[in-house]
């Protein structure tokens, strides 16, 4: 399947010799919150991201917001910039629509998801005339907006929802048969669940760039309520040496140097990128690339 220039421009990002930095804002409640997260971004685009990502609220909510934030990203820092899109709520119309506008504010990439139920549903269900299926949200991109690059979600412990790992392999394999650029994965906390996940993505014939998704745990609180919604799992021990700290300081450097061992391994072992997931800070994820010996960063373009 043929791709357009944006998603001959994300496959390059994950060239040889490089490792491509992302980051993922969400967009915020506040205009205080929005003047904080520039702020924050202005500490991070030192490390020369490949590109910026937002997504939207549940349901669909924010979709306007996520459109201003990353144009605004973009004008300042001059930095590609993705949007995140889900099948949740949306007619293929309006799926038309969001992807017609993004081209318009000229944005670079889209992330394309099938998305979580709503709120107070127990089970995804496609809107009238919508989409099932992430890999039929990337058929619609490749098919009518061949401008943009296609990132699509992998689940390195298994997405909540699948029967099996196998089967939530084959999914991933059909997203990417549709013409996905890269895989970005959700947060894990073992490497050795990622690197499992790399290996059998290798042996369906998946060739895309697999990019590991890290969250730097900043507050045990949070992190346990985050992993109890995506199903990642946290490692014994590193719970229990956040348990030792009940000051946030403690809980912080904990999760710091926890995150530098990680990203560590992850490089030497050769991944094309890292992706992460700021929730709207930037220390700890500042201070984790600070640490790091990034020898093949990539500058943004």
């Amino acid at each position: 399947m043929g791709i357009g220039n944006g998603g001959m421009s994300l496959r390059a990002t994950y060239g040889p010799g490089k490792l491509a930095l992302s980051f993922e804002l969400f967009p915020p409640k506040t205009a205080d919150g929005e003047t904080a997260l520039f702020a924050h971004l202005v500490q991070l685009v030192k490390f020369a991201p490949a590109f910026i990502t937002c997504p939207y609220g549940a349901g669909g909510s924010s979709r306007a917001k996520t459109l201003d934030i990353v144009t605004e990203v973009k004008r300042r820092f001059q930095v590609p910039v993705a949007s995140h899109l889900t099948c949740v709520g949306s007619s293929v119309d309006q799926l038309r629509q969001y992807l017609t506008e993004a081209a318009g504010r000229d944005v670079d990439y889209i992330v394309a998801l099938r998305g979580d139920a709503p709120k107070g549903e127990t089970e995804f269900r496609p809107a009238a005339d919508g989409l099932h299926y992430a890999n039929e949200l990337v058929t619609l991109i490749r098919a009518e907006f061949p401008r943009f690059g296609v990132a699509v979600a992998g689940y390195p412990e298994k997405h909540l929802e699948a029967p099996s790992f196998e089967a939530d392999l084959e999914n991933l394999r059909r997203k990417v048969d549709a013409g996905a650029d890269v895989v970005v994965t959700q947060l894990f906390y073992d490497n050795r669940d990622f690197f499992r996940f790399r290996d059998r993505c290798l042996q369906l014939g998946i060739r895309v760039p697999i990019v590991p998704g890290i969250l730097p745990v900043t507050s045990l609180s949070q992190v346990q309520r985050i992993t109890s919604m995506c199903g990642a799992r946290l490692p014994t021990a590193f719970v229990e040496a956040l348990q030792a700290h009940t000051d946030p300081v403690g809980q912080f450097q904990v999760g710091v140097d926890y995150a530098i061992r990680q990203v560590d391994e992850l490089i030497r072992e050769g991944v094309p990128g890292l992706h992460f997931f700021l929730l709207n800070k930037s220390q700890a994820t500042s201070w984790v690339l600070a640490e790091v010996d990034l020898p093949r960063r990539s500058a943004p373009g």
